[in-house]
């Protein structure tokens, strides 16, 4: 999955730092949730803290870098090495397309979220899209939900803090399920009507208040194709950042024989495919796509 960069270890602990010439700068365009990269023969890169202040890296004039990059987190790239961990940082200083008008003029251009889900290489598609889901909650609470007051940065932990009335708010996470629902041989597989993602899915939804996931699990399944389900089991999880969410992965058995009723609302396809029919997949980024190889490869 998309998360899996071994040998390279993720390093999301809160200790901000400054920035370096190698390390990766992150813009983000909310408009069209677009971030800015560079993607040559479908290889993605991503803009250095050197090309976006040239002068402060070679002669240390200018603007220091410090004052418009907001740290994020670290990658080791070989565990023996810790000292050549890469950083990466957040543009923080006002709208994106403007102070990047020099890197897309260098080869860079504004390109749809969508497009890490290529995964290639796997850790910078992970980093962007972890980037995104930090980008999208600093972005979403600049002002406190509780009095309306600019929030600020916190010192000791990551979170942001508003200066009146004391409020504290940490990173949104929002768990959803994942459902492998199984009869013999077969998987019930899904299309989603109505969204841009057109591929093969299966049943999926969020965790309601108040709700176990496994619960989520036997709603959601009646909710989309009005099946009952037994035999209930954990596989993974996964933190995908595309939409804030953390997956959970769960199989299930269905129970009985009773036709499929889909949720034309939800979903613009939905039936029961055998393991021979299912199309195998070499390298899976996402909780989906690792479910149903794993069924196909009769791993479950």
């Amino acid at each position: 999955m998309i998360q899996d960069i071994a040998p390279e270890i993720f390093h999301n602990e809160f200790t901000p730092k400054p920035p370096q010439a190698e390390d990766i700068l992150f813009f983000f365009r909310d408009r069209d949730r677009a971030v800015l990269l560079r993607d040559r023969d479908g290889r993605i890169s991503f803009p250095l803290c050197r090309e976006v202040f040239p002068d402060w890296f070679s002669q240390k004039a200018g603007t220091d870098p410090a004052d418009r990059c907001r740290y994020l987190f670290s990658i080791t790239p070989d565990p023996a090495k810790p000292e050549e961990v890469r950083s990466f940082f957040l543009w923080s200083a006002g709208a994106a397309e403007e102070n990047a008008a020099a890197l897309v003029s260098d080869g860079c251009e504004f390109a749809p979220i969508r497009t890490l889900r290529r995964g290639v290489p796997r850790d910078l598609c992970f980093a962007g899209t972890t980037a995104y889901h930090l980008y999208v909650w600093y972005d979403l609470n600049r002002y406190c939900g509780r009095c309306g007051h600019p929030t600020v940065l916190s010192e000791k932990e990551r979170a942001l803090i508003c200066p009146d009335c004391g409020n504290t708010i940490y990173p949104r996470i929002v768990p959803a399920v994942i459902v492998g629902l199984t009869d013999g041989d077969r998987i019930l597989m899904t299309r989603y009507a109505g969204r841009g993602y057109k591929g093969h899915a299966l049943i999926a939804g969020f965790c309601e208040i108040g709700e176990r996931a496994e619960e989520t699990v036997r709603r959601e399944v009646m909710e989309e194709v009005g099946l009952n389900v037994v035999n209930i089991r954990y596989f993974d999880s996964q933190p995908w950042g595309f939409e804030s969410d953390l997956l959970l992965g769960y199989y299930a058995d269905v129970k009985g024989d009773s036709p499929i009723r889909m949720d034309e609302n939800e979903l613009s396809e939905a039936a029961w495919v055998s393991r021979e029919e299912i199309e195998p997949e070499e390298a899976p980024i996402s909780l989906t796509a690792t479910m149903i190889e794993a069924f196909r490869r009769g791993e479950v």
